[in-house]
């Protein structure tokens, strides 16, 4: 993936994690030229730090600053009795599953609030089934309790392309209509966040001409790199006090490499890494309560058997 890439279209600022990982103290984007400086922006500080405990999201922390920025010199300007504009702040969230989509809106809703831009903070993560109802009118009613619910905090929508598969007579119309009416006339007081699949949410996205313009933020999250994920495995292997020898890095790597070639557009990302991990784990478990082996070093080492990467095994993540 390239560097990122923050282009206008349709007055939409698109943005593209590209996961490479930079360091914390990086003096050419940093806002902080000493302790006192990291001290008066206390909240973008910790935010940033935040953010740097998980593996890639990069362009979040840029897109955070750019928006921490926005807001502390709007309050400059309302200091100095300038006029203070308030931007919209919907955004598109595109990418397989596993990429830090949820994990974003949660931060996004926190961030958001202790900048006092949304008055809660709080996230409801939604699908389908929450807003769409049985019969007429109940469709309208569901989405409005639901944004309701909302209101001071960030609403997120998985897989929200499922509004619009049934087409014109699905009750899913109805929900985006309900939904589009309420960020015109309560835009100020919720943040939407539609995620799903690129292609899905792109073709979702093609079918409503109304809807782009009003997401003036939109995110794309490509899968992690062999490396990122390596290094997401390690991460999660030390939280959970265990080891991987050389030999079960070298195993997982070469099959992550392999598996996000052939399951790029429905890999599952940090998601899969989770799974094998905590199955590793139990293979583990088997394994030494067959050898006897219970001294310290054996039950914090993960070796290369523990990992079982056959052709069903993958298929069922």
């Amino acid at each position: 993936m390239n560097d990122r890439v923050n282009t206008r279209k349709n007055g939409r600022i698109n943005v593209v994690l590209n996961h490479k990982q930079t360091p914390h103290t990086n003096e050419a984007d940093s806002l902080f030229k000493s302790e006192q400086d990291r001290q008066k922006h206390e909240i973008l500080d910790r935010f940033e730090k935040e953010l740097e405990e998980y593996v890639g999201l990069n362009e979040v922390k840029r897109l955070i600053k750019e928006i921490y920025a926005w807001l502390y010199i709007n309050q400059r300007r309302k200091e100095l009795g300038l006029r203070a504009s308030k931007q919209v702040l919907h955004m598109i969230f595109k990418g397989n599953p596993g990429t830090g989509k949820t994990t974003v809106a949660r931060m996004i809703a926190s961030f958001f609030h202790e900048m006092n831009v949304l008055a809660k903070g709080q996230l409801i993560e939604v699908e389908r089934a929450d807003l769409v109802g049985e019969y007429i009118g109940h469709t309208a009613q569901k989405t409005r309790e639901v944004i309701k619910k909302a209101n001071g905090g960030v609403l997120f929508i998985d897989e929200a392309y499922s509004l619009s598969r049934g087409g014109e007579k699905d009750f899913g119309k109805e929900a985006i209509d309900t939904l589009v009416k309420a960020m015109e006339d309560q835009q100020h007081e919720f943040v939407l966040i539609l995620a799903g699949y690129q292609r899905e949410m792109e073709y979702f996205l093609s079918l409503n001409p109304g809807l782009p313009s009003r997401f003036p933020i939109a995110i794309d999250f490509p899968n992690y790199t062999s490396e990122e994920l390596l290094e997401m495995a390690a991460r999660m292997v030390i939280e959970r006090e265990y080891e991987l020898t050389d030999e079960a890095k070298r195993h997982v790597k070469e099959h992550l490499r392999k598996l996000r070639l052939e399951q790029e557009k429905t890999f599952s990302n940090g998601r899969y890494i989770r799974n094998i991990i905590e199955e590793a784990i139990r293979m583990q478990a088997v394994r030494l309560l067959k050898e006897g082996l219970y001294d310290r070093e054996s039950l914090v080492t993960l070796e290369k058997e523990d990992f079982n990467f056959d052709a069903s095994h993958v298929k069922l993540k």
